[in-house]
């Protein structure tokens, strides 16, 4: 049932009819959807643990110990706490699908890759297949650092709490907020590999994007101020700063790429025509050869004066 398209019907150039590219497209997001099924299925038994680990930075930072309205140190706390009946269940839920998407990223990131593959060109092919190698570990390392300003973002968020009053923060909010942040910083670390894939396809230059670099800092800094949700500056620099050094770092990666395409290409030095793959020198012309005339017809035999003469023995002109 689940066997590829590609494999019944073999062809030199890749090419597939439409019946069977959806074929194929459907298999692949079974096969996505059947690991994403087990993966949750498993995180599930151990949702009580994830969610623990979720929570451990908030409840380290800002957690209530009995009762209690202030920290020791004297900064406001907060409690978690589910609304409803059904929200323990759906918490739960929640945390093991998320995870279970997760988990099964390398699979479902490779049966995307299978079948988008066999379009691309053999240099394409490793590019590809490079930058998705190293897309993952940057949106972790984007997930991770989101993770661990959580901590400074909850105290400057519940420095703001009247005196007395107490912070009751829902679970379910937390999760969604836990959610957004891990996708918002995983996807931002994911800019320079889309730089570095801009160079490599000779789109951008690594000269152009260090002359951006002024603008880019301010950029991505107001990006890390928009983002982080409590506009705090040391969690505006927890962001700000990666994603300021990886940008030069693709700089860097972008100039040696444009330094070694330049140092093997055979016509660097030369101009645009003169680079040029068409042959423009004239050639000599060799000898004319004589064209050989056509038989003459009947009527043409005195020249054609027969038709020219009426009957007096005039030209037809006079």
């Amino acid at each position: 049932m689940l066997k590829s398209a590609r494999k019944r019907e073999k062809n030199d150039e890749g090419r597939m009819p439409l019946v069977d590219h959806l074929r194929e497209l459907r298999n692949r997001l079974l096969k996505s959807v059947i690991a994403v099924a087990v993966a949750v299925i498993v995180a599930a038994f151990f949702q009580k643990d994830i969610f623990e680990f979720l929570m451990r930075p908030i409840l380290e930072s800002v957690g209530c110990a009995q009762g209690q309205l202030v920290t020791r140190d004297g900064r406001p706390c907060a409690d978690m706490t589910t609304n409803g009946l059904l929200s323990p269940f759906t918490i739960a839920l929640k945390v093991a699908l998320m995870t279970g998407v997760l988990v099964a990223t390398p699979v479902w990131l490779y049966q995307l890759w299978a079948f988008v593959a066999p379009g691309l060109h053999k240099k394409e092919k490793r590019y590809a297949l490079g930058f998705a190698a190293l897309g993952v570990p940057l949106f972790v390392l984007g997930g991770y650092v989101a993770y661990t300003i959580l901590p400074q973002t909850a105290e400057i968020m519940l420095s703001f709490t009247p005196e007395g009053a107490k912070n009751l923060l829902p679970l379910d909010d937390y999760l969604d907020l836990i959610t957004r942040m891990v996708i918002v910083f995983g996807l931002a670390f994911e800019l320079p590999l889309l730089l570095i894939l801009l160079n490599f396809t000779g789109v951008l230059t690594g000269r152009r994007m260090l002359h951006w670099w002024r603008g880019m800092i301010i950029g991505l800094t107001a990006f890390a101020a928009i983002a982080t949700p409590g506009g705090d500056p040391l969690s505006m620099l927890l962001l700000a700063g990666p994603l300021a050094v990886l940008y030069f770092i693709a700089v860097g990666v972008s100039l040696l790429n444009d330094r070694r395409r330049q140092f093997t290409n055979p016509d660097r030095g030369l101009s645009n025509d003169e680079a040029s793959e068409l042959d423009l020198t004239p050639e000599a012309i060799g000898a004319v050869e004589p064209v050989p005339s056509a038989p003459a017809l009947p009527e043409q035999a005195d020249g054609g004066r027969s038709q020219r003469l009426n009957g007096s023995g005039y030209d037809d002109i006079t």
